[in-house]
């Protein structure tokens, strides 16, 4: 077994431990409305979020081949930049779920992947910052490069903002004359659909980015060690295989088993007070903006993010105080720091491992 097995071996198992993380992280994107309300209990809602995104990591692998070949060319990635790319991710995951922070898992992983990208463009290369910028805002065109990912990853909160604005508006012209008990009778069991459909949609693009990733160091592997390559390794373009879907797709499930405990008290209460009908329209804001982006647009996008706009939006439609814009200004700030802040550790990650890993 040589030296690039082993090394192909623990990014596909760092991938998958980011994939894992991801699910737990993000578990509060598709339950955290559900809870609040009190429609289901956070363990019942947990199985049923973990279930749909099993589910939803089988729907496609558009947004996998967006992140493996459309952000850097995956032939002159190397294994030590997939490295150093998870593990900025994970470090930055790690540290916003134990302060309950909701951040961007997409937006670290985005991150990381940039940092080493630039790294080793430098070290490896002889480049100038200014070309390895280049060269990663030019790869495929502007209309499939980094461009194309940063650009949904900040329009897509907008739509969230806006669609749940206004979803909730129409809800509540078609109950105006509802008593508010009937109401909520009826929203609580619609909210166990919108649930579902915000689970299937987090798992149809975020594990497909872990997808990528593994898909990425696969094709990397295939181009130092052709020779020598294994059937079941033998890639050699951005056809993701079954066992990399399957894979993910078990530990996005797991991790959202896990729970995100921490995440969810802010995504369920700090932001705004929810009933079963401020629960619904967010959860059906989030699910309609995401699948979109991964189905249509074939983009990774922010599950955070675009929830939390969401029920921002949702409760603006109330009234703009009702919105406790503080800690909503808290999490944009760590929106805005995520992409720096993980490209910085993860590339000064590369540094370190450069010498022990190779370049």
């Amino acid at each position: 077994m040589d030296e690039g097995f082993v090394l192909l071996v623990a990014v596909v198992v760092l991938a998958i431990l980011f994939d894992y993380i991801n699910g737990f992280h993000d578990t509060a994107n598709a339950i955290a409305t559900v809870v609040s309300t009190n429609v289901l209990p956070p363990r019942t809602a947990i199985m049923l979020a973990a279930l749909f995104n099993f589910g939803g990591a089988f729907m496609g692998v558009e947004v996998a081949k967006t992140i493996g070949g459309d952000i850097a060319d995956p032939r002159s990635i190397t294994q030590t930049v997939v490295v150093a790319a998870l593990v900025g991710a994970i470090i930055w995951n790690l540290v916003t779920w134990y302060f309950g922070i909701p951040s961007s898992s997409s937006h670290a992983l985005i991150g990381g992947l940039v940092g080493a990208v630039l790294c080793h463009a430098m070290l490896d290369d002889g480049v100038g910052f200014g070309m390895a910028v280049h060269r990663l805002v030019t790869f495929k065109g502007e209309s499939n490069g980094l461009l194309k990912v940063v650009k949904a990853l900040v329009i897509s909160p907008l739509m969230g903002l806006i669609g749940g604005f206004f979803i909730m508006i129409g809800l509540l012209w078609i109950v105006r004359r509802s008593a508010p008990e009937r109401v909520n009778r009826q929203f609580r069991h619609l909210q166990l659909f919108s649930a579902s459909a915000m689970a299937l949609s987090h798992g149809s693009n975020d594990a497909q980015k872990a997808m990528g990733i593994v898909t990425m160091a696969l094709i990397s592997y295939y181009n130092v060690h052709r020779e020598s390559v294994p059937t079941w390794l033998n890639l050699q373009k951005m056809d993701v295989p079954l066992w990399v879907i399957v894979a993910c797709a078990t530990a996005m499930a797991l991790g959202t088993a896990a729970g995100g405990w921490r995440i969810m008290k802010t995504m369920g209460h700090k932001i705004i007070k929810m009933k079963p009908i401020h629960g619904f329209a967010a959860e059906s804001a989030g699910a309609i903006v995401i699948l979109g982006a991964s189905h249509v647009f074939h983009a990774p996008v922010s599950t955070t993010h675009v929830i939390s706009a969401s029920i921002m939006g949702v409760g603006a439609s109330k009234r703009v105080s009702a919105v406790r814009w503080g800690l909503a200004g808290n999490i944009a700030v760590a929106w805005v720091l995520t992409i720096p802040i993980s490209a910085l550790v993860a590339g000064l990650l590369y540094v370190a491992l450069r010498p022990m890993l190779g370049a």
